[in-house]
């Protein structure tokens, strides 16, 4: 079984950054897609960003275009997501995703981290 371990959550001023890293253990995985979701206090879980297995850029939700950046070490397994310029709405609990087909819908996840909080907040 594939685990995920989310690090680097904290609290952070609006405008300052922060690095969240996620890492893969477990039997040795093939191709797939890795990801990020965050989900917000009384909202649904929403797509951040992630990477396909083929990919060399990012693919972004809008509402982090320009200010998160994503970057992943297939070797290792491992993604990161560097938040810049973070605003409040970026408060959530963030989570690491793996799909081993190409995809980035929640509903094909195969394995789910179990999330770190991000807070943004004076």
């Amino acid at each position: 079984q594939v685990r995920l371990e989310e690090s680097g959550g904290g609290l952070v001023q609006p405008g300052g950054s922060l690095r969240l890293s996620c890492a893969a253990s477990g039997p040795p995985f093939s191709t797939n897609t890795m990801s990020w979701y965050r989900q917000a206090p009384g909202k649904e879980r929403e797509f951040v960003g992630g990477m396909y297995w083929t990919g060399i850029n990012g693919v972004y939700a809008d509402s982090v275009k320009g200010r998160f950046i994503i970057s992943r070490d297939r070797a290792k397994n491992t993604i990161t997501l560097q938040m810049n310029s973070l605003k409040p709405e970026d408060t959530a609990v963030y989570f690491c995703a793996m799909s081993r087909k190409p995809t980035m819908s929640p509903i094909e996840v195969d394995y789910w981290g179990q999330g770190t909080q991000v807070t943004v907040s004076s």
